[in-house]
Order: C-alpha cells, then structure tokens, then sequence
C-alpha cells in the first residue's frame, strides 16, 4: 500500500504484473491498484521458470493468475511477463495465439532484486531511463518501495511523463476493456 500511496500522491499510473497466489490472498490490494487507474498484469500464479513447463503447467499457472485476478477485479490481465523473463518463443508465441496475451519484458532493470540499497536502486532507474522505458522493479523489496519517491521525482525532474504499459503500446486503455473469463487450458497440449 505505500507505494500505492507515492503513486496516487504524484497522479501516477502504473501496470503492476501480479503472481497468481498473492492476487488471491490480497485482493484488496488488487482492487485498490484497479480502483486507482493501474493497469494488472499477469506474472504467473508461483513464479516458476516458465521455460521449465510444458504448455499444460504454463496455461496453468497462467490461467490460476487470470482467475485470481478476476475474481478480485471482474477483469483480467492482458498482458504477461514472465517470470525472470524466462518463455520460449514457442510459450510466447502459444501464449499470444490461445490468450490473446502479448509478452512484456522491460528496458530499465535496477537489479532490486540483488537489494543494492534504495539509492542505487533511484540513481539506476533516473539515469537508465529513456523515453518509451519499461522499468522493472519489486515492490516485494522494502528498500525499492523506499526508492521510489526519489525515482519518481528525479523521472519527472527530467520531463518523463508516466503510462501504463497498454498507453505505451498504443493499446485500448485497460480500465475500459470489454472482459471475458480466461479460456481453460486444452488438456492434449
């Protein structure tokens, strides 16, 4: 909720790629990213190596999270990014054709998740970035929640304006989509 908080505090937008089970325990906190203009995407229900499963445990692990999302939200994620970026080119292109959901990866990773400090966290974001950049960042990590005042401020101080990932890609904004459960996954696959 802090960073929810920073974000509503600056009218900032953003997409929040969700696992699966965390979707399930807080879905209030699912509501409050929604109600708040974020856009949801999908992260995976465990986080495992997707690259690792076959189609049945990927469409899985997928389908838990859309569900999950669903539920919490009566919307659910149309965009994926996969755990530690990990898909093959046949998962993403499987993925793309069954779920209508395109893969995102990022263009500014901070490398958080190595828990480098909050500063080195808000100088990495402020100085990688470009314009049309994807940051990935892990709001799991106390210290990068803690960076992000200073991210955003210095992101804004250089002229970057804020979008969800769908306004990047130029597609149908995400709060105004026409929803559909997500589909199963074909048992034969």
């Amino acid at each position: 909720p802090a960073l929810l908080d920073m974000l509503k505090e600056r009218n900032i937008r953003a997409t929040f790629y969700v696992i699966g089970r965390n979707a399930a325990r807080y879905p209030d906190i699912v509501k409050r990213m929604v109600d708040e203009g974020h856009e949801i995407g999908n992260h995976s229900w465990s986080h495992p190596f997707l690259s690792k499963l076959g189609s049945n445990g990927m469409f899985r692990e997928l389908d838990r999270t859309s569900d999950a999302v669903y539920k919490a939200v009566q919307r659910i994620p149309t965009t994926l990014r996969p755990p530690y970026g990990a898909l093959t080119d046949r998962q993403a292109h499987l993925i793309a054709k069954d779920r209508e959901m395109p893969t995102i990866l990022w263009s500014v990773d901070p490398e958080d998740w190595r828990r480098p400090g909050e500063s080195v966290v808000a100088s990495r974001i402020v100085t990688k970035s470009r314009a049309g950049a994807i940051i990935l960042t892990h709001d799991i990590h106390a210290p990068t929640v803690r960076a992000m005042p200073s991210a955003l401020d210095g992101l804004k101080d250089r002229g970057f304006e804020f979008a969800t990932v769908s306004m990047i890609l130029g597609r149908r904004d995400w709060s105004k989509l026409r929803w559909r459960l997500p589909q199963v996954a074909d048992a034969s696959s």
